[in-house]
């Protein structure tokens, strides 16, 4: 029987993998729910996210990906072998996809609720260029900073799987220690993005507007040399009263303006 909870994760896959969005194709991308305090669903490996049902999914359990985190296993099998048995149904035949890890990581040290990766088309554009740490660290428009943030932690490029993971990890407690909060965008070079937030709503906001600052930014490119605002702006934009309450209202409504 699916529950509540995973069809909101279900509807939220399938919202990012729609094909007309461009953020996937194909196989890419994968997201992640909390299921309780010591375990998580996340896509299995090789399902398309467009039409994904209740089968996408697999359950996990937390703590022994945080442990492979602590400690890196020396083989590719031995790393398989320990994500196969940190699955809650040991019957299970079904993989957990191959970032299995940094889903771990992510809702453990940043406690959230949803994650949402994927591979826009518009993003990558950037990500694979020397743009994508402008991209990361400067604001271009008012929304943007509502929705993602002062700045993005960026990922330089590691192997997919528990290599990203580790080297994710490493920025995103950069991030927290300066700021204080986890990172609403984490950009990864030659490869993607990642939305974290407390609910499908949030994810597919943020997803939403960093593709629409990719275009921008492309736009501007294109036509001279970005404009960004200044960072007093940023800061000021992001702890406005009344900014902080409608970014509040995005966490649960995608059309509240």
């Amino acid at each position: 029987m699916t529950t509540h909870a995973l069809k909101d994760l279900i509807n939220m896959t399938r919202a990012l993998g729609e094909p007309a969005m461009d953020y996937v194709i194909i196989g890419e991308g994968n997201t992640s729910m909390r299921i309780d305090e010591d375990s998580f669903y996340v896509k299995a490996s090789g399902r398309q996210m467009h039409n994904i049902g209740e089968d996408g999914f697999v359950a996990v359990r937390l703590a022994p990906m945080l442990a492979m985190l602590d400690d890196p296993p020396q083989t590719l099998t031995e790393q398989k072998a320990l994500t196969n048995a940190a699955k809650l149904d040991a019957a299970d035949l079904r993989s957990p996809s191959i970032e299995v890890s940094f889903h771990a990581m992510l809702l453990h040290d940043c406690d959230v609720r949803f994650i949402g990766h994927t591979h826009p088309t518009a993003i990558n554009q950037i990500m694979c260029s020397e743009h994508a740490s402008d991209f990361a660290s400067k604001r271009r428009f008012p929304d943007e900073v509502v929705l993602c943030g002062p700045q993005s932690a960026l990922t330089p490029y590691a192997d997919p799987g528990l290599p990203l993971a580790l080297k994710m990890r490493e920025r995103v407690r950069e991030y927290m220690a300066q700021y204080d909060e986890a990172p609403k965008l984490i950009l990864l070079e030659n490869h993607g993005m990642i939305a974290l937030g407390d609910s499908p709503a949030e994810i597919l906001n943020i997803t939403a507007m960093a593709v629409k600052a990719a275009r921008i930014q492309l736009g501007a490119l294109l036509t001279g040399a970005p404009a960004y605002l200044p960072d007093e702006e940023v800061w000021h934009l992001y702890r406005r009263p009344d900014e902080i309450y409608r970014r509040n209202l995005f966490v649960h409504n995608r059309t509240n303006s």
